[in-house]
């Protein structure tokens, strides 16, 4: 009988976190060549064609966690990192519909700032996983991409709290633009702080299992 082969699990986290770093780049041309949110119906199904290859990944990862007796690292670990880059897609996916739940009409320029930056985020994050299934080898390479994701997310901190107080100090007199463009930017700071969870639990399995 044909020994059955084993389930990369690592190479799940590095396909996961290329499909953030795929809906990271939709998000940016989305709002690089947006006119109105009426326009948005194509992007938004493609953005969820992204996240539901995330979800089918997250499932595979899930079940092979209750099937293998033995694991390469905890399970609870595996668990965790499985759902923090499935959140995390999750996560840019929501940006992209509220551009058209909130019915936006002209695109903030911040919006660019921020989606820059998340797909920093999602690079660097995309690193970390390459190197994690060799993570005895590759310790540095590891350590190297989680600085630069909470670096990263330390970006977003300051351009967050400077276009939250541009909203109020500036647009103070137009209350739903203030509502509308506070709740995406609060959408964009949830995601750089996905992806930093993601990278320190990744941080935290390595420094487990050394």
């Amino acid at each position: 009988m044909a020994k059955k082969k084993k389930f990369d699990y690592f190479d799940s986290f590095h396909q996961q976190s290329a499909l953030a770093v795929k809906e990271a780049d939709l998000l940016i041309e989305i709002i690089e060549n947006f006119t109105n949110a009426s326009k948005l119906y194509e992007p938004m199904q493609h953005a969820h064609d992204i996240e539901h290859a995330g979800d089918e990944i997250n499932h595979k990862i899930r079940k092979n966690i209750t099937l293998d007796f033995i694991t390469p690292i905890d399970r609870e670990d595996l668990m965790e990192l499985a759902g923090a880059l499935d959140n995390l897609i999750d996560d840019i996916e929501d940006i992209i519909q509220h551009f058209y739940i909130y019915d936006v009409h002209v695109m903030h320029p911040d919006c660019i700032e921020f989606a820059k930056l998340l797909k920093k985020s999602c690079e660097a994050l995309h690193n970390c996983t390459k190197s994690f299934g060799e993570y005895k080898k590759n310790r540095d390479k590891v350590r190297q991409a989680i600085i630069e994701v909470n670096d990263v997310e330390e970006e977003a901190d300051i351009l967050y709290v400077d276009s939250m107080r541009n909203l109020f100090t500036e647009h103070n007199d137009k209350p739903m633009r203030v509502i509308v463009w506070g709740a995406i930017f609060e959408l964009f700071e949830d995601c750089c702080d996905a992806c930093e969870h993601a990278a320190d639990v990744i941080g935290d399995a390595v420094l487990k299992n050394s």
